[in-house]
């Protein structure tokens, strides 16, 4: 009768896991390498976390960007390729506005448009400051519809009262001095024309609300006026200067540039929000993709220590390892004692550091809150940044993108070491014992 061969034990059994813990564990002075341990968990730890914060910020950033513009602009705005007028002067204007919007409107994927009066003066209020804005003639029902003035960040007033007055911006608020109630004037130099020339425009609006979209360079100009009234004050009586369309899905905005030009008809000119913001856009990919790579590379110095943690750990363990191949540990057993160590210290390290990062991402505001008081305040410059304040957003994918990256570089990095205390000769390891 044969007698059977003893069993092989299965990858990564128990007596593996209960070796490498002891080997986690042991202080230095019983030749295990705690304080490498420590320093390779928490330099994963920072690694991880400053990796999913700065993917935080840079999709709070992009959708920050992205969505004030979706919010408070024209997707796509359609303009006259000009026209003589009345008094015989040529100009960009549209005389049937309300049909082309109509028939804009029809076009698939447009959620709905809105006729325009356009226009940049000064305004001032007495005993406060001036400023030029940018003044937008819309329908009271448009402006309603217009996502983040209708719901800002912050606000002033009520915006159901926008048809006894003006609706301005915070940051030309803050220009002026101006309060809910109080008359800002509006000066433009195209007045009314007589035999002695030109005259300077000069009408008073009373503050109905006042609006916060999170953008400065909105906040700062942005005046919006009823329409007729903006007809009236720009001299566009029976005009409109552009015809503003709103996008159901605006991300795939040149999907829908053939349909609108198609109902828009010959003379009419596209400018959608790509045109005016892809630059920024593209150049904010670039930059994103640059602080993943470098990020990344911080994460692969911090696996590193790993590395030349388990070389001095299997230097330490090398008598250790003889007497365990003596007794007949394989190979293959060594080498996922020490992977089990490394690959321990990647994963700890990953999980703490994605506990961390997603933690800061979450508390962003307050955490910068305090920043900000310790640094005496002025720390974030809306007119620098374009937007209010410091933003942060979670994605999932770049939460797994910056989980994966680390444990594949932890595992990686570990297979040499753990090889070497594998191909280690037990009798060389023994001979001076």
């Amino acid at each position: 009768m044969s007698q059977s061969s003893p069993k092989t034990p299965a990858p990564f059994a128990g007596f593996e896991w209960m070796i490498a813990w002891r080997y986690l564990r042991a202080k230095r002075s019983e030749g295990g390498v705690s304080v490498m341990t420590w320093i390779s968990l928490i330099g994963i730890t920072l690694a991880v976390a400053a990796l999913i914060i700065t993917l935080a910020v840079r999709s709070g950033f992009r959708y920050e960007f992205v969505d004030t513009i979706l919010g408070a602009n024209a997707h796509v705005t359609v303009y006259s390729s000009g026209q003589e007028t009345a008094n015989g002067t040529f100009a960009r204007v549209i005389s049937d506005y309300d049909g082309l919007a109509a028939k804009l409107a029809e076009a698939p994927g447009v959620v709905r448009t809105t006729p325009l009066v356009k226009g940049q003066v000064m305004a001032s209020i007495p005993g406060g400051g001036n400023a030029g804005v940018e003044v937008f003639g819309i329908q009271t029902a448009d402006l309603g519809k217009i996502r983040r003035v209708a719901n800002p960040e912050q606000s002033a007033g009520d915006i159901n009262q926008f048809e006894n007055g003006i609706a301005i911006g915070w940051g030309v608020a803050r220009a002026l001095g101006a309060n809910v109630g109080d008359k800002v004037r509006l000066i433009s130099p195209n007045g009314s024309s007589s035999p002695f020339g030109g005259s300077i425009r000069q009408v008073a609006y009373e503050v109905v609300y006042i609006f916060q979209v999170g953008r400065y360079d909105i906040d700062r100009t942005r005046v919006y006026l009823p329409f007729e009234k903006a007809q009236e004050f720009f001299n566009r009586e029976g005009f409109a200067d552009e015809i503003e369309v709103i996008l159901e899905d605006p991300e795939n905005v040149g999907n829908s540039e053939r349909a609108l030009i198609s109902a828009a008809g010959d003379g009419a000119l596209l400018w959608t929000w790509k045109d005016s913001s892809g630059a920024f856009l593209n150049a904010l990919e670039m930059e994103d993709n640059v602080m993943f790579l470098i990020l990344s590379i911080l994460v692969l110095i911090a696996s590193m220590n790993i590395v030349s943690g388990l070389i001095m750990l299997v230097k330490n363990k090398g008598r250790d390892i003889g007497i365990l191949r003596t007794m007949g540990l394989s190979e293959g057993s060594v080498l996922r004692v020490f992977f089990i160590c490394g690959a321990s210290i990647g994963v700890i390290g990953t999980i703490c550091g994605m506990i961390l990062g997603c933690l800061f991402a979450i508390y962003i505001d307050e955490i910068f809150a305090v920043v900000n008081w310790v640094a005496g305040g002025g720390v974030w410059d809306p007119s620098v940044r374009l937007i209010s304040k410091l933003p942060a957003r979670l994605e999932t994918g770049d939460v797994l993108s910056a989980i994966s990256l680390s444990l594949f570089l932890s595992f990686v990095v570990t297979i040499f070491p753990a090889r070497r205390a594998a191909r280690m000769n037990p009798v060389e390891a023994l001979r001076y014992e």
